[in-house]
């Protein structure tokens, strides 16, 4: 896995305060230990993404200023539709985010869209609102590619 996968991976591990899951020998996949190590990853997360745009809000409305300076109210308007773009993001994240919650309460979670196999832990660590194992979610870039070029 590339090094910034796996950042990005402990970094949502640690934002859950939780540690890489150690899968045990003959371990069912996708046991109640491993949903429930999920769940809170995906709670975790989703409540940090929440609290940054309640951050958002309260730094727009604290600094919202009316510049006389054409400059410097351009500058202001420019880092509020950048804050802007980045929370539309967080905001369809924690879509995203809710929808795998639902699809851990349904026992649908952890396995591929597309063809059924399990996903594997390693991979849902590191994105834990993957709905495609590696090789659909490769093959689906390839023809992403394919259709755009």
């Amino acid at each position: 896995m590339p090094e910034s996968k796996v950042r990005k991976s402990l970094g949502i591990l640690a934002t859950a305060g939780l540690e890489p899951y150690k899968e045990k020998a003959c371990e069912e996949y996708m046991n109640a230990q491993q949903i429930e190590h999920f769940r809170k990853i995906l709670q975790a997360w989703r409540e940090q993404l929440m609290e940054e745009v309640d951050r958002t809000v309260h730094h727009m409305q604290d600094e919202a200023s009316n510049f006389p300076d054409p400059v410097d109210r351009a500058s202001q308007e420019e880092e509020f539709s950048l804050e802007l773009r980045n929370r539309d993001r967080e905001r369809k994240l924690i879509k995203k985010i809710s929808k795998t919650l639902q699809r851990l309460e349904d026992d649908d979670f952890g396995f591929c869209d597309l063809c059924g196999v399990e996903i594997g832990i390693r991979r849902l660590e590191a994105r834990p609102t993957a709905d495609l194992c590696i090789d659909c979610k490769t093959l689906a870039e390839i023809k992403e590619k394919q259709m755009a070029g």
